[in-house]
């Protein structure tokens, strides 16, 4: 298969193909692996430049409910968007049509989204506050502001993604966590100690790359025929409602710590905070690894080779399981110790083995739904995550009254639940013969939650 440089700007967007069953996806897979590894570093980071910055975990915890608000929001209601706006532009590409009307029509609908949420943070803006993060207003103000910002941010990834310029891509992903960083570093340099300042670093970072690869005309459309609201978003409110859930999911034990926890418990809810992203390493990986693995898998069921498919997921599932069984019992045994070694903080072994148990657990519900929506099950997974988000309330809500320790089960339980429901609604799929289109496996590809 042939096409166009990965980087090129210039207007043309025509590409051929050899047959109906490739995708422009794979030759992008390294560059975004990259980038997720380097989001992930830079996460852990960020959280250890800022805390010593501000001074420790009580001081550090309005940042801390700041993150996991924004990387639940963000990619939750922009994702979609930028999956959807990817699958248009390169259905385009492959058909020589330019797609700059496709652009035009994505961004009036991501201005009308932004609009909508602004107005509902508002709306709600003395309950947050005082709920979530306090009193500490500025952390409302950097909350809009990081949401604004990220809607650009995931609009350029999916132009660049559409038009099969992938190290532009990766270059929006990667350098988010970078410039975040820096600004980190600089406001600690001259001696900044109030959380504002290091708040509206987490809003502005993602905005740097998408001006630098805008000025390289890496954002560059062409002109082309008027474009409807079928052509550009058949699967948008299935995948929006997935989306959504599944950030939740992903972030909601930090948040409900903060939304939970007594002032008291301030200092815990950070240290919390830390285990979750210890938790997460194995998930960063993965992803990375993923990125790379499913288009293989996508371009074995495009062609209808069920049985090569199949035992290529299994394979899939069986990593999966693996770095589940290796993270959880890393965290039980080393755990405590890294713990100190990066953060300063102390956690116990049966917290840290826990919250990696349910993060591998919610990386195989992660890996099924990738596979179930290249399968075109996009109604399957929004209902598979909603139910996993009700299982995670419930249980919550449901057992024990040690805060925490409640967070933990209805983590476990909500990845479970998960699990439960894309391997039902997978093997539905494959037993009724469902094959699916270039754009259900562009979805699939790119169906990456974790940023923050």
């Amino acid at each position: 298969m042939s096409h166009p440089p990965a980087d090129r700007p210039s207007g043309s967007e025509t590409v051929t193909t050899d047959g109906p069953s490739r995708t422009p996806v794979p030759e992008g897979t390294i560059p975004v692996a990259v980038a997720l590894l380097i989001a992930g570093i830079a996460t852990y980071a960020f959280f250890v430049i800022g805390n010593d910055a501000v001074g420790g975990d009580e001081a550090f915890e309005p940042i801390v409910s700041l993150w996991f608000a924004t990387f639940a929001l963000a990619p939750g209601f922009f994702l979609p968007l930028e999956q959807e706006l990817g699958r248009a532009l390169a259905h385009r590409r492959a058909i020589g049509q330019g797609t700059r009307p496709i652009v035009v029509k994505v961004v009036r609908l991501a201005a009308v989204l932004v609009a909508g949420i602004v107005a509902v943070i508002l709306l709600a803006s003395p309950l947050i506050t005082s709920g979530y993060f306090d009193g500490e207003w500025i952390m409302l103000f950097a909350l809009i502001g990081a949401f604004v910002a990220y809607a650009p941010a995931h609009l350029a990834r999916g132009i660049c993604s559409g038009s099969g310029r992938f190290r532009h891509y990766a270059l929006i992903m990667g350098s988010d966590g970078i410039v975040r960083i820096a600004l980190c570093v600089v406001l600690a340099a001259i001696g900044i100690t109030a959380v504002g300042p290091y708040a509206f670093a987490v809003a502005a970072s993602p905005l740097v790359a998408v001006a630098w690869v805008w000025r390289r005309g890496g954002l560059v459309t062409d002109d082309g025929p008027p474009a409807s609201w079928k052509e550009v978003a058949p699967n948008l409110g299935w995948l929006l409602v997935g989306s959504v859930f599944a950030a939740m999911l992903l972030n909601a034990g930090p948040i409900t710590a903060s939304l939970l926890a007594d002032e008291s418990e301030d200092a815990f809810v950070t240290r919390f905070s830390y285990g979750v992203l210890l938790a997460r390493i194995p998930l960063f990986l993965f992803q990375a690894v993923q990125a790379a693995l499913l288009p293989r898998l996508s371009r074995l069921a495009a062609r209808g080779e069920f049985d090569e498919f199949r035992a290529g997921l299994t394979r899939l599932l069986l990593l999966v399981v693996g770095v589940a069984v290796v993270g959880t019992s890393g965290a039980f045994i080393l755990g405590p110790w890294a713990i100190e070694f990066v953060y300063d903080a102390e956690l116990g072994s049966a917290t840290l083995a826990a919250l990696a148990l349910a993060s591998g657990v919610y990386m195989m519900a992660l890996a099924l739904a990738q596979a179930v929506i290249a399968l075109q099950g996009h109604v399957l997974v929004a209902l598979g995550w909603g139910l996993a988000v009700a299982s995670f309330v419930i249980v919550t809500w449901a057992t024990g009254p040690e805060l925490f320790r409640r967070i933990e089960y209805g983590l476990l339980a909500s990845s479970i639940t998960a699990v439960v429901v894309f391997g039902l609604a997978l093997r539905q799929r494959l037993a009724s013969g469902a094959e699916p289109d270039q754009g259900s496996v562009m979805e699939a590809i790119t169906d990456l939650p974790l940023e923050g």
